[in-house]
């Protein structure tokens, strides 16, 4: 039996219409799920500007997204880009929708975002901060409860035992105390911690290196402790793929990893890559489930 995707086009004024059309258009599409439409006519915005109405839209949409999900109506929402200002406009009172899903849903625990390339997933356990308070922010429960999370993401997926690697903070992952001592005073413990768990993780180890062999196949998931120690690598290794998966929220919800792309909404030419890379992993999923 195929699973039930619901699709939302995303913010009206940027290039999630176009990828959300050419992904629909695909009779792939339709073979592999049945699919949903999310939202309703979507309001006159000038193309390619943040506005509160486009916002306002989003929100009522990842609402009614949200009330599918709960009521099993679809087995999992795949949305185009947001825009984070336009829902501000409107009124979110969180700082991006992975928190306003977690009110919605009624998740109290820990939520993250998740990053997918391939078959390659990371998650960080700071994000979108100051790139000064990041040191101040790690705990050992912090890493302990965001590679957990990670290694349940990845399982549900259909990798039941997937290899995880902790970066470390540190140029060199703190070349044992002389570059700094996070990497032993709380990455370190941490790692430990989840291996007494039962969970096959490795590090701290040093980010330069570790998605070299990440790229080659030796983990499944990667730890990072800061927004940009993941980011830059996974969208260096495929931006036009790029997914972003809701860790920590009970639903399958996935979105591109990239934004709206202001400056070519309405020209046609927007590449639909990461938003069929976001449909086959709901996919995937929500058949696993």
């Amino acid at each position: 039996m195929k699973p039930r995707i619901g699709i939302f086009e995303g913010d009206p004024t940027g290039i999630g219409p176009e990828v959300a059309a050419k992904l629909l258009a695909e009779a792939e599409t339709h073979a592999r799920a049945e699919i949903v439409p999310i939202g309703d006519a979507a309001p006159a915005c000038p193309i390619g500007q943040a506005s509160p109405i486009a916002g306002e839209y989003t929100l009522r949409s990842l609402r009614a997204g949200i009330a599918a999900l709960q009521s099993h109506r679809i087995d999992a929402l795949v949305y185009a880009p947001l825009n984070k200002k336009a829902m501000k406009l409107a009124g979110l009172p969180h700082s991006d929708e992975l928190h306003y899903f977690a009110e919605l849903l009624g998740q109290t625990g820990p939520v993250t975002e998740i990053n997918v390339c391939g078959r390659l997933w990371t998650a960080r356990v700071t994000s979108h901060v100051p790139f000064r308070e990041v040191a101040d922010l790690l705990t050992v429960e912090k890493i302990r409860d965001v590679s957990g999370l990670l290694n349940r993401t990845i399982a549900k997926a259909g990798i039941p035992a997937p290899r995880i690697a902790v970066a470390g903070l540190n140029p060199h992952a703190g070349e044992g105390g002389l570059l700094g001592t996070e990497e032993i005073d709380i990455i370190a413990p941490a790692v430990e911690q989840l291996r007494a768990e039962g969970l096959d993780a490795a590090g701290p180890l040093p980010a330069d290196t570790l998605f070299v062999a990440a790229r080659r196949g030796d983990f499944h998931g990667v730890v990072t402790m800061y927004h940009d120690q993941g980011q830059i690598a996974m969208k260096l290794l495929g931006f036009e793929r790029g997914v972003t998966v809701a860790g920590g929220i009970p639903a399958i919800i996935t979105t591109p990893a990239h934004g709206t792309a202001f400056d070519i909404a309405g020209k046609g030419v927007a590449d639909p890559g990461a938003m069929r890379e976001a449909f086959r992993i709901a996919c995937e999923m929500a058949v696993s489930r």
